[in-house]
């Protein structure tokens, strides 16, 4: 074996949303004939559940570890990570600690990587909710305090430049949250909820579909829940895709230095 490409997911333990990791692993996997393909799951937390549901994933560690033993020599560590964050530091962070075990080891930007990024998923939410009168849609991103939650103010506002004043954006540990939200919904209106993650697990089970559904409806808003991940969505797919084209691209080509040390991409 020379070549693999390791997925690296946060990871879901909600059976009805692994459907989502799986769509983007399967364009991922497509989109990389000739490579072996691992599956990473970052959170020990899933990772034990799943043990205890008889089911084994692999930490990122532990799959660079087993490529290593098979002996690969290229290596591919692609996110599916949203953007860039504490998540992706840690993930960036141990893939560096194999710096120097393989001919190469490269590290795959996550979706939102650029301002570029923020414009198209923009206009792609824009062309999946049609105005209407009388409604508004309500995306829950998950959030975080690195600075790399500037993306989902650069998201709100490139929709509000683009005319969509229809269409928030909020988050649950990050923001803008819903009390910022809340502020800007000047009268009642029908509310579509969805989340703005890879998969609609946890979160959005429980504080897009409880506590947010129900801070709406007391505000006087009926509510109507999605529960459909971005995986799940063909132009995320896409997206993701061309995430790893952006670094297999150049390995086919022979557009590689060779040499024993990590070149992330970004």
């Amino acid at each position: 074996m020379e070549q693999a490409l390791v997925v690296t997911s946060f990871g879901t333990s909600v059976p009805k949303a692994r459907s989502s990791i799986d769509a983007v692993e399967e364009a991922l996997r497509k989109a990389a004939p000739g490579y072996t393909f691992v599956r990473a799951f970052t959170s020990p937390t899933i990772r034990r559940i799943l043990a205890e549901r008889s089911e084994e994933v692999l930490s990122l560690t532990e799959a660079l570890e087993e490529l290593c033993r098979e002996g690969a020599d290229q290596v591919v560590v692609q996110p599916t990570h949203l953007l860039y964050g504490y998540e992706y530091d840690k993930l960036k962070a141990e893939a560096e600690s194999f710096s120097g075990r393989f001919e190469r080891l490269t590290v795959g930007k996550p979706l939102l990587a650029g301002v570029q990024d923020i414009l198209r998923l923009a206009e792609e939410l824009a062309k999946a909710h049609p105005q209407k009168e009388g409604e508004a849609v309500i995306y829950m991103g998950h959030g975080t305090e690195h600075f790399a939650n500037a993306a989902y103010p650069a998201l709100q506002t490139a929709l509000h430049l683009s005319g969509r004043d229809d269409i928030y954006i909020g988050t649950v540990e990050g923001w803008p949250g819903l009390k910022d939200i809340l502020r800007q919904l000047k009268k009642p209106c029908q509310i579509q909820l969805l989340p703005l993650m890879l998969v609609a697990g946890d979160h959005a089970r429980k504080d897009m579909a409880v506590d947010w559904k129900d801070a709406l409806e007391k505000a006087g808003h009926p509510v109507q829940c999605a529960f459909t991940g971005l995986g799940e969505l063909g132009w995320v797919q896409e997206m993701y895709r061309e995430r790893l084209l952006e670094v297999i691209g150049p390995l086919r080509e022979g557009h590689v230095t060779t040499g024993r040390a990590l070149a992330p991409t970004g």
